[in-house]
């Protein structure tokens, strides 16, 4: 059971006060029967709660995906600098968190969610979903550098880069698909051959693409983006990737 307010906020429908307000309105119905009382409690399993005449569909977990522009923090909070959560409305910002990090100046696909067990389970070394990156070169990426990343790289660490695939789009162009996420990986990666990266973008994250989203906005990931997602990271699980 849940405070029938309670149920609302995580559904979307403002913050509690602003529940509060819709409840007192009288445009919340249980059941068919009009509920002022923001503690009523429901079971989100089996009685129908409606609002202005639609049906909330209850969702343990919300799943967004969200177009990072440039210029703003992966973090949920920042005292200097805006963060990728400053797009979000209050009650997303209150309980979500973002999936993994990319840099201030990096642009592209970034996975924000409440549900703590699958952040964890995709940012785990064993299991790290693939990632593609387009990157623009200072300089023409040496053809040499397809080798080299996929048989893994020194960037410094303790152990080489796991295997990479990189992919040369043009003079200096490039398209680079990892398995794991190490602090600056793709930055360092193309340092190690001599390339300083100018521009940066994640273009996809397991089967998350941007499609049409525009930059610095977000939308909630449909039914088979998260099947699809939660399946490849438990194949790499299965598989011991």
């Amino acid at each position: 059971m849940i405070r029938l307010d309670k149920f609302l906020a995580d559904a979307g429908y403002g913050t509690r006060s602003e529940v509060k307000k819709q409840l007192k309105s009288g445009i919340v119905s249980v059941n068919e029967a009009v509920c002022k009382k923001p503690e009523e409690k429901i079971d989100p399993a089996c009685d129908v709660v409606t609002v202005a005449g639609k049906e909330v569909v209850y969702e343990a977990f919300s799943y967004y995906l969200f177009y990072k522009p440039a210029g703003c923090v992966t973090a949920k909070t920042d005292a200097l600098h805006k963060t990728v959560m400053d797009y979000f409305p209050e009650i997303v910002r209150k309980n979500c968190s973002p999936v993994g990090r990319l840099d201030k100046d990096t642009e592209g696909v970034l996975l924000i969610t409440d549900d703590g067990g699958l952040n964890h389970h995709l940012m785990s070394p064993t299991h790290h979903v693939k990632k593609t990156y387009y990157a623009v070169l200072d300089r023409e990426v040496p053809v040499s550098a397809i080798q080299q990343f996929a048989e893994g790289v020194d960037i410094g660490d303790e152990k080489r880069t796991l295997p990479a695939d990189l992919k040369i789009l043009g003079d200096r162009e490039a398209e680079l698909t990892i398995s794991e996420g190490r602090f600056h990986q793709v930055k360092r990666m193309f340092a190690s051959v001599g390339c300083k990266v100018t521009y940066l973008k994640r273009i996809s994250m397991g089967t998350l693409t941007l499609g049409t989203l525009e930059k610095a906005t977000y939308r909630k990931l449909t039914e088979q983006e998260l099947a699809s997602l939660k399946k490849e990271a438990e194949n790499k699980q299965s598989s011991g990737v």
